[in-house]
């Protein structure tokens, strides 16, 4: 029963609806292990209301405060072009509506064509993204449009008025470069204060790349890579934020290498959280 903790609606008695889970599962620009793509329905399956209740931690209550629909998977058997073509027509039709998308993913490659369509809609839009990787490759193995390049084509297309990374714990010199040069703010995990509070003066996306947690908190990826966010402080940050979130996504979740669900309950655990920040700012 994949029904977001007993939240969901059905889509065809609640056209109006106001938040829209999508899922894209893709994985073709994983640069090591594929496994991506079973994500979105990993999530769902973590999502049952057998297990979870409705409410968040700061008491929103994800079934009567909201209406929340899923709208299923965007088809990806095509190739990437298609893929991504589709994916930015799905969230079009989503912020068309006037309602917020979520996003299941999938690799990271996806938030690029996700927020190509979000600039269509908002000329000064900020990004939060939680990532042990910034993401920044002018291209890995000559590929520019791989999982660890989104935030390159974002930046370079002037896509992200305010880019703020959280939890990076690699990086290289073109990484910093990059971001110095388009005022990208990186708090590195060396570098992690006690409490984080962030403010954004324009709409929010948040982009949620599980390998932020660190590997205990979220085995179910393809790059483990310790020393990263306890799932605790990850949800304390979403909750502390003072912004108008418009939309985020959820990927990387890599369900075979996640044998005891804890990846996705963590995934779930998120998405319930930051759609309550959603409904009450």
């Amino acid at each position: 029963m994949s029904d977001f903790g007993g939240a969901l609606k059905p889509i065809d008695e609640y056209p109006d609806y106001r938040i829209a889970i999508l899922g894209i599962p893709f994985d073709e620009k994983s640069s090591y292990l594929r496994g991506a793509a079973g994500g979105p329905a990993a999530i769902r399956r973590a999502s049952t209301g057998k297990c979870y209740n409705e409410y968040t931690e700061l008491g929103v209550d994800l079934a009567t405060e909201t209406v929340l629909v899923d709208l299923g998977d965007v088809d990806t058997s095509g190739d990437m072009d298609k893929t991504f073509a589709l994916t930015e027509k799905a969230v079009e039709g989503i912020l068309g509506k006037g309602a917020v998308p979520v996003i299941l993913g999938g690799d990271h490659s996806i938030t690029y064509p996700v927020i190509k369509a979000f600039s269509r809609k908002y000329r000064a839009l900020d990004i939060l993204h939680f990532d042990a990787h910034p993401d920044l490759y002018e291209d890995l193995y000559g590929d520019r449009l791989s999982h660890a390049c989104p935030f390159a084509r974002i930046i370079e297309d002037g896509m992200a008025a305010n880019l703020v990374q959280v939890g990076i714990r690699t990086w290289n010199p073109d990484h910093r470069e990059l971001a110095a040069k388009h005022g990208v703010r990186m708090i590195e995990m060396k570098d992690f204060p006690p409490s984080l509070s962030l403010e954004f003066k324009n709409p929010l996306y948040i982009s949620f790349d599980l390998d932020a947690l660190d590997p205990a908190f979220a085995p179910g990826v393809s790059h483990h890579e310790p020393g990263g966010l306890t799932t605790r402080q990850a949800v304390q940050i979403i909750q502390h934020l003072k912004a108008s979130i418009v939309g985020f996504d959820i990927v990387e979740l890599n369900a075979a290498r996640d044998a005891s669900g804890i990846t996705a309950a963590a995934a779930f655990k998120i998405f319930k959280e930051t759609a309550g920040k959603i409904i009450r700012p």
